[in-house]
């Protein structure tokens, strides 16, 4: 008769497994059922599937690992096929009268299955209104009083349930993002549309021409700052993956070529206060053939993405061009980049979905499939578009002047 291996050389063994091989294993008989169900097991194969969340960020409710684990895999399917009525819901959102400018998630980026999931997202439009609304429901959750001025930006600060807009004479309001209750205001000295929300040790921080901190701002404290040695910069953003890792579009000295350069920032301590000190790590020129891009956003360390017309083009910060999609008809007017997928919007009343494969040694993008808008016949394309874990939502541009939204919420069958 052949030796049997104990629970502990069981569980040892089926931790070197992936998660099919430890369904199957669990087929076998009672003992290794009982071990494949093991807490540790189907928490490690979680934390190394999802490695850029840590413990803390997922959200369990009432499952067990093993459950989430099934149930986040299935989500991902569905979010990386994208079959009409068998993967999402798709739902019409009208409310605002005027054209929506900007839109932020206000709901936490949670991937839960204990049935409080929920997408909310807040807007700003030229109405003159903030509003929040239920993607999953379709429907208004509330609206802020008429303003004087019409609001063209918002940051959402989702962890604190703070919703934070600004007008067009450059006012600044602070609302509570659960009823919409106005909890602070201040004006800027001089207009600025440009919003960033931070998150500082201190408090939450906003970014405007400079930084005012919500909690206590700095009267009469002039702000760190340096400068580049570049001039005609056109686009900027930040690498996701780096604390301070700045990549910017701008002209050659001669001005006739564009120019990505990517630079390290980081800030030392001098007699006089602080300094930032600044480092060329990398820098490339782009192809005489491509138009100059009017989207640019970084993804990991090393990649950026750029959108010229039409076409989206990848490339890595020293240059080499990893990956161009030609899939919209007409320009794309936004792009959603986070550590799962890229989304593209467009005047011809597509979203595309593009997911990361990232087993290489740079990030693969794979194109996936179409997410379509209404009708040609009311709306003119999308103009904006954001996602989360388990929804997309763009902003659909209507003849008239006005906008309305469109959701595409991602159900999992198991839970």
């Amino acid at each position: 008769m052949e030796p049997q291996l104990g629970l502990h050389e069981l569980l040892h063994v089926f931790s070197f497994l992936e998660a099919r091989d430890l369904l199957s294993a669990a087929q076998v008989d009672k003992v290794w059922n009982e071990v494949a169900r093991t807490k540790e097991l189907w928490r490690q194969l979680c934390l190394r599937r999802w490695s850029f969340y840590k413990d803390s960020q997922i959200t369990l409710g009432i499952q067990t690992w093993k459950q989430y684990y099934l149930c986040r895999s299935e989500l991902e399917f569905r979010m990386e096929s994208g079959r009409p009525e068998k993967d999402f819901v798709c739902k019409a959102i009208a409310g605002h009268k005027g054209e929506i400018d900007e839109l932020a998630y206000i709901s936490t980026n949670e991937c839960r299955f204990d049935g409080q999931e929920k997408s909310v997202v807040c807007t700003v439009s030229s109405d003159g209104t903030v509003r929040a609304w239920d993607l999953h429901e379709g429907t208004e959750i509330w609206s802020s009083p008429l303003q004087p001025a019409a609001l063209v930006n918002l940051v959402t600060y989702p962890w604190l349930q703070l919703v934070v807009t600004v007008d067009e004479q450059g006012l600044i309001k602070v609302w509570e993002a659960e009823k919409g209750w106005e909890s602070a205001s201040f004006c800027l000295p001089t207009h600025s549309s440009a919003l960033e929300a931070c998150d500082h040790p201190e408090g939450p921080v906003l970014l405007v021409f400079h930084a005012h901190s919500l909690r206590c701002p700095s009267e009469g404290v002039p702000p760190v700052s340096t400068t580049l040695p570049i001039w005609l910069t056109s686009r900027a953003c930040w690498a996701p993956n780096e604390a301070a890792r700045l990549v910017v579009m701008h002209r050659n000295d001669n001005g006739m070529q564009l120019v990505v350069t990517t630079y390290e920032l980081r800030a030392k301590k001098s007699g006089n206060g602080v300094d930032i000190l600044v480092q060329q790590i990398a820098s490339f020129i782009l192809p005489d053939t491509m138009m100059s891009p009017h989207l640019m956003k970084g993804h990991s360390s090393q990649v950026i993405l750029l959108v010229s017309g039409s076409e989206l083009v990848l490339f890595t910060i020293h240059g080499l061009q990893l990956a161009a999609f030609q899939d919209h008809q007409k320009p794309i007017t936004s792009m959603w980049v986070d550590q799962s997928r890229v989304i593209t919007s467009s005047f011809d009343l597509s979203l595309r979905v593009y997911m990361w494969n990232k087993d290489n040694k740079f990030p693969v993008l794979k194109s996936c499939y179409h997410l379509l808008g209404g009708s040609h016949r009311w709306a003119s394309g999308f103009t904006h578009v954001e996602s989360d874990s388990m929804s997309i939502v763009g902003v659909e541009a209507r003849s008239g002047g006005t906008s309305i939204l469109r959701s595409y919420f991602f159900q999992v069958q198991q839970g």
